[in-house]
């Protein structure tokens, strides 16, 4: 039997980090934000800065090696999240909204513990200590310190982190080369046709409504039980996630008598995100490869003529300026006239078609990457239950 510590006992400290006013055009040191840890790790490329320079001022709240940061406050499907920060960058603040949780490394090792963070037996716990709304949830550190987790020895922590690290290099490598497959197509995208904003190239333009038929999707009444069942799946913007080519699965499905009050879209058709909460989610785009009815924060574009593999590549390519006719400056909101009269470059269909060739090629190699990336990840997900059991020591 695993002995059971509080986390309270397992860390030195659990501490919320600075408010720092952040703005998009400042530089100097990086900060934290929710968004950095959105994929489970630092992510680099999502700090926040608000021009800091002198970082004495703020050498109480950095973050040193081992640390784990913790959102408290999100989606209730991302409450818990939890990365681990290992050095880099050497010098990044700790902002709010995030908890910082710094190991006792008496009794605790860092990778073991941030592996448990992200165990469903931590998310479980989680979930009972969460006070929830209608889009977003979070817990108090006072509630997270006086929950317990398994607490080995360290030779035992050392044993099952590192199993759990090379599951986990294995999985990280697979998406990494999925990755790589994503850029190759962005980067052939430019080669060929050049930025579509600023048309280099001088390749004609024309408005979305020009080449194509768009619809704005529509929500039946929720209080009408009726129109929610099971005859065709109901896209939200949670299913448009770029750069998946395709939709992901619908939760929610409408009935037939949803369908008379609902949009639907045939396959062939992009759907895009064009109202959500953060205006970096508009302009999301993915193909509709099976007949889907999808919500009002959406529209569908179907191409008159002309290769939908060309369409999507343009609307990723194109992302910052769907988004440049948003009408709020914050969240994002395009509707459906804005949509229609945003101006692109369309080259000949020929050229369109060769080009629709060659990422047919590359998103062939990305499924063969993508079905080992769920090999992977089922591998992991399997040691990190057996692991907390006591199945690995």
């Amino acid at each position: 039997m695993i002995p059971l510590v509080t986390i309270k006992n397992a860390f030195e400290f659990v501490r919320n980090g600075l408010s720092i006013k952040q703005s998009d055009n400042s530089v100097g040191f990086p900060i934290t934000r929710i968004e950095t840890i959105w994929n489970s790790s630092i992510d680099i490329n999502r700090f926040g800065y608000a021009d800091i320079k002198d970082i004495e001022k703020y050498k109480n709240n950095l973050l040193a090696d081992g640390d784990i940061l913790m959102s408290h406050i999100n989606s209730p499907k991302h409450l818990g999240k939890s990365a681990i920060y290992e050095g880099t960058p050497k010098q990044l603040i700790h902002g709010m909204n995030l908890l910082n949780l710094r190991p006792n490394r008496k009794i605790s090792l860092p990778k073991y513990l941030y592996f448990y963070l992200n165990s469903d037996y931590f998310k479980n716990q989680i979930k009972k200590i969460s006070n929830q709304s209608v889009n977003q949830a979070s817990f108090s550190s006072g509630n997270l310190k006086k929950l317990k987790i398994p607490l080995p020895s360290l030779p035992e922590q050392q044993k099952i982190a590192a199993i759990l690290d090379a599951a986990d290099s294995l999985r990280q490598k697979d998406q990494q080369l999925i990755e790589k497959y994503n850029a190759l197509s962005q980067s052939l995208f430019l080669e060929i046709f050049g930025d579509p904003a600023s048309n280099p190239m001088g390749w004609d333009k024309k408005s979305l409504k020009e080449v194509g038929v768009i619809y704005t999707g529509n929500t039946p009444a929720r209080e009408n039980l009726e129109y929610y069942g099971s005859d065709i799946e109901w896209i939200k913007t949670n299913n448009i996630n770029t750069p998946n080519m395709y939709l992901t699965p619908a939760e929610e499905h409408l009935s037939e008598a949803g369908l008379k009050i609902g949009r639907c879209v045939e396959p062939g058709s992009l759907l895009v995100t064009c109202i959500a909460g953060s205006k970096k989610v508009i302009g999301n785009v993915a193909i509709a490869d099976r007949k889907v009815a999808f919500n009002q924060q959406i529209n569908s574009f179907t191409p008159f003529k002309g290769n939908v593999l060309f369409f999507y590549s343009l609307f990723i390519a194109g992302k910052k300026h769907i988004q440049s006719f948003s009408t709020d400056s914050m969240k994002g909101m395009i509707n459906k006239s804005k949509f229609e009269s945003i101006d692109f470059i369309i080259p000949p269909i020929t050229l369109q078609n060769q080009f629709a060739e060659r990422i047919q090629s590359i998103e062939s190699q990305k499924q063969q990457a993508q079905a080992s990336l769920q090999k992977s990840e089922a591998l992991f997900n399997s040691l990190l239950q057996r692991a907390f059991k006591g199945e690995l020591t």
